[in-house]
């Protein structure tokens, strides 16, 4: 019995010094999507800014797939040794959502996830090519009740942020849109700036300087008002149409990730997303830091999660083309 007693013990001797010596070795970051789009704007200069509390390599690793939901199901099933965390997107609230209006069995659920902190929010943006038809809001709807389902739209994925966005606005506008899904934010933008569609909902991070350089012009945006960076874009509900939505991204680890290591991620987060060089590197892209800590954020999450559910529940079951 004394035996037993001795090597429990040591097992939790043992415990505690990893714990404690956390961490030891490099921390991957996952971003679910391609380079580009959000998530990976504001994840490598968070992760190499961490780099500074932890003292250990943070390395982005773009997990792209599904809208998101392949990064994301990773990560929730990932080690919880604190060694593996996400950089998500609103979507990760939806996948699970979606996949049971589908008929399918979710990946991962959001009790599999412990926020760690909100680091940015923003309302996504309707683009079009510089040279399209379109000059506002009202011209687009017009086409798109007189060409029903003929205007195409790029998307990070079926279900993806961009998707239940434009699905928001089409609902409200009573018109029918033709989504054609990409790997990511970044792959969509491109698909806009190519000619391959139409039109997308993007974050204004990634089309600023699009916008900015003349390839391509705002419609609308889904904020609730207008965004000073872009003040003479105006919102959907002063267009009067119901539609708001927000990119926003958050980090997160697996659900069973000790309290101890939680605390030392909540702290590196929190020191990197308030210093100088974070604020610096997103006011370059024109992204404004809305930092939330982990309990704040918590009560954020469940407040968007339940928005969200009843957008993709009007979306309904989508097939797979």
């Amino acid at each position: 019995m004394r035996t037993i007693s001795v090597g429990i013990a040591l097992l939790f001797s043992f415990s505690a010094l990893a714990q404690d010596s956390y961490p030891s070795k490099p921390i991957t970051m996952v971003v679910p999507f391609p380079p580009g789009g959000v998530a990976d704007i504001v994840g490598r200069p968070l992760a190499s800014l961490m780099e500074k509390t932890l003292k250990q390599p943070t390395i982005v690793v773009n997990r792209a797939g599904a809208g998101g939901a392949v990064g994301m199901a990773a990560v929730a099933k990932a080690a919880p040794d604190g060694y593996t965390i996400l950089m998500g997107l609103s979507s990760i609230s939806i996948f699970p959502v979606s996949d049971r209006i589908n008929g399918k069995t979710p990946s991962y659920e959001m009790k599999d996830f412990a926020p760690i902190a909100l680091i940015t929010a923003d309302p996504t943006v309707l683009v079009v090519s510089a040279d399209s038809p379109w000059k506002n809001l009202k011209e687009f709807v017009d086409s798109a009740k007189a060409y029903p389902g003929k205007i195409n739209y790029s998307s990070s994925g079926t279900y993806g942020t961009l998707h239940v966005s434009m699905e928001m606005f089409a609902n409200a506008a009573g018109i029918k849109l033709f989504h054609i899904p990409y790997a990511g934010g970044g792959p969509a933008l491109t698909a806009l700036l190519g000619g391959q569609v139409h039109a997308l909902a993007s974050g204004p991070a990634p089309a600023v300087a699009q916008i900015k350089g003349g390839k391509m012009r705002a419609l609308a945006s889904w904020s609730g008002e207008r965004l000073p960076l872009m003040p003479d874009v105006p919102t959907f509900k002063e267009l009067g149409y119901d539609a708001e939505f927000y990119i926003w991204s958050g980090v997160f680890a697996p659900a069973a990730v000790p309290t101890r290591v939680l605390d030392t991620l909540r702290a590196a987060v929190r020191e990197a997303a308030n210093s100088p060089e974070f604020k610096g590197a997103m006011e370059k892209v024109q992204t404004p830091i809305s930092y939330l800590d982990a309990p704040e954020f918590r009560a954020f999450l469940a407040k968007d999660a339940a928005r969200l559910k009843v957008a993709v529940e009007k979306i309904g079951k989508v097939e797979e083309k």
